[in-house]
């Protein structure tokens, strides 16, 4: 989870995932929208991936990035839980 969080911290990550919200796009797409570099967005594509919020998946040259979030529902159920755990002993 510590990974979650590190990916989620930084705006142009929550930007990339806003992006891929909406479409598959590869790194060269995902480039375009930000003033930085592509290895800078690979960068920012690669603490993603490792956090499981992106999978990529090669296509000849390309590589399509698509979001993911299973570790987003995992996640968000476990703070959910705790939350009602909380307000269950405050009773």
């Amino acid at each position: 989870m510590n990974l979650l969080f590190k990916a989620l911290r930084d705006p142009t990550r929550r930007r990339i995932l806003e992006m891929l919200k909406e479409r598959d796009l590869t790194v060269g797409e995902i480039s375009d929208a930000f003033a930085m570099t592509t290895p800078s967005i690979s960068y920012h594509l690669d603490l993603l991936k490792h956090a499981q919020l992106v999978s990529a998946r090669k296509n000849g040259q390309f590589v399509t990035y698509s979001l993911e979030t299973t570790v987003l529902d995992e996640s968000l159920g476990w703070i959910l839980d705790l939350i009602k755990k909380r307000k269950g002993k405050r009773k």
